[in-house]
């Protein structure tokens, strides 16, 4: 088995709200980056813009990480199917070794120096 499941679980709407905010501020950020490079901007401040940009991601996908631990995770221990969930996680967290990182302060997110 390549899962625990192949049925789609809903994304909790807070959850969801939070992730497409993070992912649509990221978006804006990430345009915005590509005017600097395009009209030649200071290279530390493309970078801080970057970081902003990485920043966002991360807490992105750490907050669809919950989400997953909330849902399926749970469910699938609820079941007995333990071994097999820390399996999925496991190798699911091997794609993103950053998901675990503590969460980042607003003023990181924003770019500012923390």
């Amino acid at each position: 088995m390549d899962g625990i499941s192949t049925e789609e679980t809903p994304v909790r709407a807070e959850h969801e709200r939070t992730v497409l905010n993070r992912l649509k501020t990221a978006r804006g950020q990430l345009d915005g980056v590509v005017r600097m490079v395009e009209d030649g901007a200071y290279c530390p401040d493309m970078m801080k813009q970057l970081a902003a940009v990485q920043g966002l991601l991360e807490a992105a996908s750490r907050t669809v990480l919950r989400n997953h631990l909330e849902t399926c995770v749970a469910d699938a221990v609820r079941a007995g199917r333990t071994e097999e969930i820390v399996d999925e996680l496991m190798e699911t967290l091997k794609f993103d070794k950053r998901a675990l990182r503590p969460s980042l302060s607003a003023s990181e997110l924003d770019g500012a120096p923390a």
